[in-house]
């Protein structure tokens, strides 16, 4: 994962974010699955995991991403459609 491009990693983080809202609602009437909630806790590891090497590299997708600094400057870096492609 950490060797991913941007475009590889963006599109791992959109569809991860959708299997876990789709097995959160599995969840929601089937909450003794353990196959799903296994595979939840799976997808939740690799997409936090994603999110991380990503932010860290290319900055925030959203304004709850990775902040290690003093000062709010989210409205200074440009938007993630605004990033280049390093593929």
């Amino acid at each position: 994962m950490e060797n991913m491009c941007k475009e590889d990693l963006k599109a791992l983080i959109q569809s991860t974010n959708f299997a876990l809202i789709d097995l959160s609602l599995y969840l929601d009437t089937h909450p003794k699955c353990s196959y799903a909630l296994e595979t939840f806790y799976d997808n939740r590891k690799t997409l936090m995991k994603a999110l991380h090497i990503y932010e860290k590299r290319f900055g925030c997708l959203t304004i709850y991403g990775h902040q290690e600094k003093d000062i709010w400057d989210w409205k200074d870096e440009p938007w993630p459609w605004q990033k280049e492609c390093d593929c």
